[in-house]
């Protein structure tokens, strides 16, 4: 029988694309046992203070948190920030960056969508993201199966919005070494976010956790709701290889049924030093 963690490290709210809000996130998370938690939205720190304030009313230990867009060897990387200062200037101001591009890129997919037959999508997508900066492709995948252009969303990236796909477009994201200065800078850890996500060569990993090591960073993703099971092993090697702290968190947006559930998180039992014995 799995046994589950009660730590859940990664998930996202309506403050960047998930469906859930901050509060309601905090409700769920305590529902399902969860007794340290963190809301990483996308290069957006604005539900941290909401997100803080009601783990504090549920008697969950919060630990602020952030999922960072970054552009490494031509393509998107995610890298969670742990336990930092939200209240820190060159943090903030990258930040702010990342989310004007998100606008002029969200005009350029919908544009793409619009050549293959999809109307509105822009208009689509932001009425369910609710403020331009947060647009992602998320939301316009959404829109796609409400729409009944896609029967579902992974269809929706596989087909239009993944990397390299139809109508993906580019970010102008963080450099590696941006991000990490970021966080570091606040005071936090940083975190590769799931891996196994990647498409990367295995010399070009290589390279990225020679590099992520160097510049600064602690520690990575092992078990994740964007890992198959088969993976948590392989990346406990990688985390054991490198000398990385083990991270864990179900990734959870609300939107796919078939993804895992906030709290829902295996344990790590690998042999691993968790991330959270540098913060408890």
């Amino acid at each position: 029988m799995t046994r589950y963690s009660s730590i859940d490290l990664h998930c996202h709210s309506t403050v960047s694309d998930g469906i859930y809000t901050p509060s309601a996130l905090a409700s769920l998370a305590y529902q399902n046992g969860v007794k340290v938690w963190s809301l990483t939205d996308h290069d957006e720190v604005g539900g941290q203070q909401e997100a803080q304030q009601a783990a504090s009313d549920l008697g969950i230990r919060y630990i602020t948190g952030i999922e960072i867009s970054v552009t490494w060897l031509g393509k998107t990387l995610h890298m969670v920030g742990l336990n930092y200062d939200i209240h820190h200037t060159a943090l903030l101001e990258g930040l702010q960056r990342l989310r004007e591009d998100r606008v002029a890129r969200a005009h350029k997919m919908a544009s793409l969508l619009t050549s293959f037959g999809l109307e509105g999508a822009f208009e689509g997508a932001l009425a369910l993201a609710g403020n331009p900066d947060l647009l992602s492709r998320t939301h316009f995948a959404r829109y796609m199966v409400n729409q009944g252009f896609c029967h579902h969303l992974q269809e929706a990236f596989d087909i239009y919005l993944g990397d390299g796909k139809k109508a993906y477009v580019a970010g102008a994201w963080a450099t590696l070494e941006q991000a990490i200065n970021w966080v570091i800078g606040a005071g936090g850890i940083a975190v590769i976010a799931h891996p196994g996500r990647y498409k990367y060569s295995e010399m070009e990993f290589a390279v990225l956790f020679d590099q992520f090591k160097s510049l600064g960073g602690q520690a990575i993703e092992v078990v994740t709701g964007s890992h198959r099971p088969e993976q948590y092993q392989q990346y406990a090697d990688v985390a054991k290889r490198y000398g990385f702290l083990a991270s864990c968190g179900s990734d959870f947006h609300g939107v796919d049924p078939k993804k895992m559930m906030l709290g829902c998180v295996p344990d790590i039992d690998f042999g691993l030093t968790p991330v959270w014995h540098t913060f408890l």
